[in-house]
C-alpha cells in the first residue's frame, strides 16, 4: 500500500478528543485518524453506489404519475416557499 502525508489542520477541541479517542482505543493518532478518514470514504461511496443503482431504470413519467396522485392542498406550516 502506498502512502502519502497531508498536513492536517484540526480544531483544537476536535484534535483533544481525537487524542482521546485514539489513547482509548490504543493506537495513535495518525492511525485513528487514518481509520475514520477510510470509514467515512466507505460510507460515501457506498452511499452513491446505492443511489446510482436506485436510479437506474427510472422515468420522468412514473415520476408525473406519482406527483398527480399527491393531493392538493396547501403545505404544512413552515414549509410554505419564500
Amino acid at each position: 500500500m502506498s502512502r502519502s502525508t497531508y498536513p492536517l489542520k484540526l480544531p483544537a477541541s476536535v484534535k483533544h478528543a481525537a487524542q482521546r479517542l485514539a489513547k482509548e482505543d490504543g493506537v495513535s493518532l495518525n492511525q485513528w485518524i487514518s481509520v475514520a478518514v477510510a470509514q467515512k470514504v466507505g460510507v460515501v461511496e457506498t452511499a452513491a453506489a446505492f443511489f446510482h443503482r436506485r436510479a437506474q431504470g427510472a422515468k420522468g413519467k412514473t415520476l408525473e404519475r406519482l406527483l398527480r396522485k399527491a393531493p392538493a392542498r396547501p403545505p404544512d406550516a413552515g414549509d410554505e416557499l419564500a
